[in-house]
């Protein structure tokens, strides 16, 4: 089937998934959960068959732990899917309503987009995720995963589209396209009029392709160069942990820190702390000269470290003399995904907070916490960098759009 046959099945599928109610959308939501559970070794399996290939085929343990599906991962999926059930329905909310003058009554409602489209690479959970997400919002789905996982991805929305048939919604609304031939994303990115948004998830390369090659509307979710600055005032137990947290608790995700700062005046007593726990923890430390006179474990740092997003046991570290100059690297080096500061000083936090242009700014806190799961939203579809329309964790609210109902009584202009 061509992506332009699916995606006329799924126009098809969203018209009714549009009308379904929250009980009927739960429902479905539900017994999706249930039968991934049910379902988890036939799911392992099909991943064990994707890893085995992208270990053969040299992919980074980076890439192979993003891959890898266990029971456990399995069934936190089908968790997210409960906890999206639990969410009130974003559709049909009132944004905004007022009684014009002329007595006119206007309400500004919440819509589903109608189909969506989404690119991602890697990470079979996120096949759970976004279809569940977008069953919620009343969207139907079109999922164009990666080569790297097509036993695992084929595995997921086989359970997913018998699950929500039986749940009495049209199976359609999600829906698999081929990973096996480049040219089906191609295909999605001239379906305008089929489809009403893409949304990529992955590398640099997929989203800046998918930018500026789309003629569909797209989000844009962006690579993750986050950086933790530790300021002059910082609490260095606070900063220890949050900056090791930030960079060492799961290294292939975009809300991973990649880059720290750390401000002159107390680089003398942090750094041999910092750089001891990422000894520890294997991390290798790219450095300024100044960082590497703690260190002959540290590599110097080139300027191509400054603006990578290692997804790896990798961070470049530099000093800085002043919160103005960590804010200077950062808008520089900076990709607009979450900046951390580590600061007892409410004038340097006030200062960061308003300089920082980021979807999410962490004051004392580890970036790994711009999530949608654990801002509340549930699960998410994305993290938006861009501007428009969406900006940070993407939730339910983020997959809709709005339309004005205007109720009159016979008035004409």
């Amino acid at each position: 089937m061509t992506v332009q046959q699916q995606a006329t099945d799924a126009r098809v599928a969203s018209i009714e998934l549009a009308a379904a109610t929250r009980a009927e959308k739960d429902r479905a939501l539900l017994l999706m959960a249930d039968r991934l559970v049910s379902r988890s070794d036939e799911i392992v399996t099909a991943n064990a068959v994707d890893v085995s290939n992208a270990r053969d085929g040299g992919l980074t343990d980076a890439m192979i732990d993003r891959l890898t599906l266990t029971a456990d991962r399995v069934s936190a999926m089908a968790d997210g899917l409960r906890q999206l059930a639990a969410l009130p329905d974003p559709v049909g909310d009132v944004v905004r309503g007022s009684t014009l003058a002329n007595g006119l009554e206007l309400r500004q409602v919440r819509v589903p987009f109608g189909v969506v489209g989404i690119i991602y690479e890697g990470r079979p959970n996120v096949t759970a995720d976004a279809a569940g997400i977008c069953l919620k919002s009343g969207n139907a789905v079109l999922l164009r995963g990666s080569g790297s996982a097509l036993s695992s991805n084929a595995a997921i929305v086989s359970v997913l589209r018998k699950a929500v048939a039986d749940a009495d919604l049209p199976a359609d609304a999600i829906q698999l396209v081929d990973a096996t031939s480049r040219d089906s994303v191609k295909e999605l990115m001239r379906a305008r009029g089929l489809v009403d948004v893409l949304i990529p998830r992955g590398g640099s390369s997929l989203i800046k392709t998918v930018v500026e090659e789309s003629t569909v509307p797209v989000i844009e979710t962006g690579v993750g160069n986050c950086h933790v600055y530790v300021d002059a005032t910082a609490d260095l137990e606070k900063a220890l942990a949050i900056t090791v947290n930030s960079k060492t608790q799961r290294l292939s995700t975009c809300n991973t820190a990649e880059s720290l700062l750390v401000h002159a005046e107390i680089a003398d007593t942090f750094l041999p702390l910092v750089l001891e726990e990422f000894a520890s923890a294997k991390v290798t430390v790219h450095g300024d000269p100044r960082v590497a006179s703690h260190s002959d474990d540290v590599v110097p740092a080139t300027e191509v470290d400054w603006e990578t997003e290692y997804l790896s046991a990798d961070i470049s570290v530099a000093v800085v003399d002043s919160l103005n100059d960590a804010l200077d690297h950062i808008r520089r080096y900076g990709t607009g995904h979450t900046e951390a500061i580590v600061t007892e000083s409410v004038t340097a936090s006030r200062r960061f907070t308003a300089g920082v242009d980021a979807a999410a700014v962490m004051v004392n806190a580890s970036t790994r916490f711009t999530d949608g799961g654990e801002f509340g939203f549930g699960a998410e579809i994305g993290i938006s960098t861009q501007k428009l329309h969406a900006r940070g964790p993407m939730g339910l609210p983020e997959l809709t759009s709005t339309k004005y109902i205007v109720t009159g009584n016979g008035h004409t202009r």
